[in-house]
């Protein structure tokens, strides 16, 4: 099967994930998705596991001496809008003008340049009602078609898993590494495919909940407290020059996820995010500052619960063995291999955390998380044959 076919296939399914549930995966829809690689995986691998999360392990057993590697992909989309009925639309040969979905959303390259990379690939976006679901279903897709494609090659013991949750920063909660014996391994959840990943941010979330005194306002003279405007004083004493919209590169972030309330409670999502440790523990202080100073101000009325997420993987990356294979690799389809800080974080972080080195790779789909999604089939391609080239190793 090809990779378009495989890619058409995957994002039929509707596998968003929620961070509001307790559940393993957080959404039942995932179950889906899982069921149907799990199906398809027995007639590629050697072994295949489905686990009582949801995630799939797969195994083909080694033909030749040589490393031992992992790919992996999520099967989880986005929170922030929906992946339910996408309905994907096909563009030949790419001109490299703006693109109108649908309902009119405009896709225009001066405003989203990746587009100018992409001119004379087949495309496929959406109808701009939905998001796409490459991030990450176009990895599945790419690591599936490069599996086919080495079966009857030499090669290496190759291991597989397909998480779940990765979205919502559960990915590996319940990852097991037993199941996933390799030296090293990588995720394809990126990008741009010359993109050998192996930096990104510190993550943490917070959560700011807040008491207001409700009351008749026309009893409100100095009794009723409005918990809704306390939060937007909240958000007032963050940096807006600190925000996603102001920021780029190595630049963190404190990024308001969620804001909901009324009169007498409210709360607030936020996630922080830095490169850089020291930075990155400033940020989490100065939440805890704000709530502090508010508090003297209005009378204990707010209270934070913040926790870390994941931390950046070039502190784990000691060994740049796997970096080192897929930039080969690369050159020998024909790219030159650039490492850009991811600006924002894989399974692969919490995987190298815990001992298994883990870059990351892209996928040939763009502009992530929103409408203007898209894919192109040609660069899929071209990293399914990068998969093909790091199983083979260097010189064969």
């Amino acid at each position: 099967m090809s990779v378009a076919n495989r890619f058409l296939r995957y994002i039929s399914y509707d596998t968003q994930s929620n961070e509001e549930s307790t559940t393993i995966p957080s959404t039942a829809k995932q179950w889906e998705l899982s069921n149907q690689l799990y199906k398809e995986c027995l007639s590629l691998f050697d072994h295949v596991e489905q686990g009582n999360d949801g995630i799939v392990y797969a195994t083909l057993n080694a033909t030749k001496a040589d490393d031992s590697i992992g790919f992996l992909a999520h099967m989880d989309t986005a929170t922030e809008i929906s992946g339910a009925r996408v309905e994907p639309q096909m563009i030949r040969d790419y001109d490299g003008q703006s693109i109108t979905l649908k309902n009119g959303l405009v896709i225009d390259p001066d405003i989203y340049p990746v587009l100018k990379t992409c001119i004379h690939d087949d495309l496929i976006v959406t109808n701009g009602n939905t998001l796409l679901g490459g991030d990450d279903k176009a990895g599945i897709a790419i690591i599936l078609t490069a599996i086919e494609q080495i079966r009857s090659l030499p090669h290496g013991k190759i291991c597989v898993a397909f998480t779940v949750d990765e979205e919502i920063g559960r990915g590996t909660d319940t990852f097991d590494l037993q199941k996933f014996p390799v030296d090293y391994a990588y995720t394809i959840d990126g990008d741009r495919i010359d993109n050998v990943e192996y930096e990104n941010f510190n993550a943490a979330q917070a959560t700011i909940t807040i008491k207001g005194t409700a009351i008749h306002p026309g009893e409100g003279k100095d009794k009723l407290v409005n918990a809704s405007l306390l939060a937007m004083d909240f958000a007032h004493c963050i940096p807006h020059n600190q925000t996603p919209a102001h920021t780029q590169g190595r630049e963190g972030f404190f990024h308001l996820l969620k804001l909901e309330g009324d009169v007498a409670k409210a709360k607030m999502v936020y996630i922080i995010r830095d490169h850089d440790a020291t930075k990155f523990a400033r940020k989490k202080a100065l939440m805890n500052n704000v709530v502090d100073a508010l508090n003297d101000k209005y009378g204990q009325r707010f209270s934070i619960e913040m926790h870390d997420q994941y931390h950046n993987m070039a502190e784990f990356m000691t060994d740049k063995t796997p970096v080192n294979r897929a930039k080969k690799a690369m050159a020998r389809c024909g790219l030159e291999a650039v490492s850009i800080p991811i600006r924002g974080g894989t399974d692969g972080a919490m995987l190298s955390e815990k001992g298994l080195a883990c870059p990351n790779l892209g996928t040939g789909t763009f502009l992530h998380h929103g409408p203007r999604e898209f894919a192109s089939l040609s660069k899929m391609a071209q990293m399914v044959e990068i998969l093909v080239q790091i199983i083979k190793g260097e010189g064969i």
